[in-house]
């Protein structure tokens, strides 16, 4: 009970013991007739009500922490194929496949015209007598006014094709002026080849090129630029490239060679 309401009712209390005192028939009157005086003190406890309704949601709360990681998915789909990477460098030359089979024989050439090949066929070499038909290790013939070229297809290092040449009554090919240097090149270019042997080295004495037949190199070079360099220090042995240019390389590498043979000596 709350402190107003304790004094309200002592006030109603007094008043009515004053009238009890100073007026007695009032005082019968009451005691005649009931008279309550009602207190009021708090209830008890009610049930609990209906739950409300949903309220809207309220402002967003602040980001949590991250979790943990979850575990891996499902592996996905193959992607489309991504661009080409640049071409690496070429690998090691493969062992040499096996012998096809023979081809089909082709048809009759047209017929051929008489000519003086005789003595060319002596000066080249009685073992490269097929030379004008069709051997496989030479790449037919080119001529200057003075001399006769003879490309070989076989690799060997330089002193083994100095030999060959000389075996078939020739020598390396020594280019002297710049018609000869071109129509090497171009016989070098028609066999859709790179570089080939030729006869200039610098064996004897170093820094000193010469021609194979110890001729001095006095009013004609095609050096490449920056060549000779002897760049690995065993450079002694020349080739051309398909561009006609020389450039010194060691005498041990194997490749194509020219020979070159005297008009004169035919």
């Amino acid at each position: 009970m709350s402190g107003k309401r304790l004094l309200l009712s002592a006030i109603i209390l007094s008043i009515l013991i004053h009238l009890l005192s100073t007026q007695p028939s009032f005082g019968q009157l009451l005691t005649e007739e009931s008279c309550t005086v009602q207190i009021l003190v708090p209830g008890l406890k009610g049930e609990p009500g209906d739950k409300g309704q949903k309220g809207n949601p309220g402002r967003p709360g602040r980001v949590g922490p991250p979790g943990e990681t979850g575990q891996h998915g499902l592996k996905g789909q193959k992607g489309i194929m991504g661009r080409y990477g640049k071409v690496g460098p070429p690998g090691m030359k493969g062992s040499k496949g096996d012998m096809g089979d023979p081809g089909s024989k082709g048809p009759n050439g047209e017929p051929g015209v008489p000519c003086e090949c005789t003595p060319m066929r002596k000066m080249i070499g009685e073992m490269d007598i097929l030379v004008f038909y069709g051997n496989r290790t030479v790449a037919g013939i080119k001529e200057t006014d003075s001399k006769v070229y003879l490309l070989v297809k076989e690799e060997k290092p330089y002193s083994d094709a100095k030999v060959s040449c000389q075996a078939r009554g020739g020598h390396l090919a020594m280019p002297k002026d710049e018609g000869a240097n071109q129509v090497l090149a171009g016989y070098i270019t028609e066999a859709s080849l790179s570089r080939v042997y030729i006869g200039i080295h610098d064996l004897d004495r170093e820094g000193i090129f010469t021609y194979v037949d110890r001729s001095p190199m006095t009013t004609f070079s095609k050096w490449r630029k920056g060549e000779p360099n002897n760049a690995y220090d065993d450079e002694d042995c020349a080739e051309m490239t398909a561009s006609g240019e020389w450039t010194d390389v060691a005498c041990h590498l194997t490749m194509y060679f020219i020979c070159e043979f005297d008009k004169d000596m035919i």
